[in-house]
């Protein structure tokens, strides 16, 4: 059976999206601030030649590419300009791991996504699109802008920010959670989520994209776990326990390491049945005799999900190296369950791997619908 060539390393383009106040910048901010070590590429898609949000951002911005004291890279962009911004953050030497759009509160996120899997640049790869919400005024805002629906049903992951300041946010998050096809909800204050839903903090010399496998509860963050914010919500001021600093205390993960293949067909039942709490998977599968040359990077953020295939590294074990974050999920049951997908068949069925091909994207595909 033909299997997809390896495909060069790419750099995963994320794009956040959401009305105007929902908390985009501030999100940005904290990411750009709690990177970790990863060094992010941000491209600021504003309307006007400077505006106050890629200001907040950058700390001063013109018109072209500015660097940052942290290593991060902001430009002022117009999303007619994509491609060519694009192409300058994927220079190899410039060693970016994520790039992350902050879109125009009034852009479109569709477009944006749309742009990105049109993209012929074989160096960056589409990463998922994550919708803030504002959860205190999100009544208003989808009255105001009934197409918050269309978007939130597009999303991978849902950041419902400014739970503080909602005064029924249980409310909210069950009504936003009726509005999503599979996306991972997640509720925030200050703009605050872990980082490695999106990408790993600690890039390790062994990845593809943002998959590495650090283990997630070494060097938890440190200092001030907010950052600077921009719009003046500092937590400390309206008495938020901001848990040490430890922004991993509020989730769970799983580490599976295990010899042995699985069955694609039995880890795509698993991947579609995955439970709600579930936010982000991340890293290598074996598929055994159905691609003996090639291992399996695998990223899944909400319902987004894709495959990676690339060369098995020369001499090494071939290990099943998988890590779940989620919250409130049944470690144990989701372990039981990944065992179950191994198999020990000698031989390949023929349409065995029909669903995880589906989700292996090739360069010429330009308008597929992104989950």
């Amino acid at each position: 059976m033909s299997q997809p060539s390896p495909k060069p390393q790419q750099i995963p383009v994320v794009v956040l999206a959401g009305f105007l106040g929902s908390g985009k910048t501030t999100l940005l901010n904290h990411l750009l601030h709690r990177s970790g070590g990863s060094r992010i590429g941000a491209l600021v898609n504003d309307f006007g030649a400077i505006e106050i949000d890629a200001m907040a951002v950058a700390g001063a911005l013109g018109d072209s590419t500015v660097s940052l004291g942290n290593g991060c890279l902001c430009c002022a962009v117009d999303a007619s300009e994509l491609d060519q911004y694009l192409e300058r953050l994927a220079e190899p030497t410039l060693g970016i791991d994520v790039i992350v759009i902050e879109a125009s509160g009034l852009a479109e996120p569709q477009e944006l996504v749309r742009m990105l899997l049109a993209s012929e640049h074989p160096g960056v790869v589409y990463g998922g699109l994550v919708e803030v919400v504002d959860a205190a005024e999100f009544d208003d805002t989808r009255a105001r802008h009934p197409e918050i629906d269309r978007h939130l049903a597009l999303a991978d992951l849902v950041v419902v920010n400014k739970l503080d300041r909602a005064a029924d946010g249980e409310r909210v998050l069950g009504l936003v959670r009726t509005l999503v096809d599979r996306a991972a909800v997640v509720p925030a204050t200050y703009g605050r989520i872990d980082p490695e839903f999106l990408f790993d903090c600690r890039p390790s010399e062994e990845r593809i994209g943002q998959l590495s496998f650090d283990d997630l509860h070494e060097g938890d963050l440190q200092d001030d776990p907010y950052g600077d914010d921009p719009h003046g919500d500092d937590p400390h001021q309206h008495g938020v326990d901001d848990h040490a600093g430890h922004l991993h205390a509020a989730y769970d993960s799983l580490s599976f390491v295990s010899p042995g293949p699985l069955d694609p067909r039995r880890l795509m039942t698993f991947l579609d049945s995955r439970p709600e709490g579930l936010y982000r998977i991340k890293g290598y599968v074996d598929f055994g005799p159905y691609d003996v040359r090639n291992r399996y990077a695998v990223h899944a953020v909400g319902r987004f999900l894709r495959f990676y295939p690339e060369p098995w590294p020369a001499g090494g074990e071939r290990l099943i190296q998988l890590v779940l974050i989620g919250s409130g999920i049944d470690t144990a049951a989701l372990e039981k369950e990944l065992e179950a997908c191994k198999s020990d068949a000698p031989h390949a069925d023929e349409h065995g791997m029909w669903g995880v091909l589906r989700y292996v994207r090739d360069p010429e595909e330009d308008g597929a619908d992104p989950a």
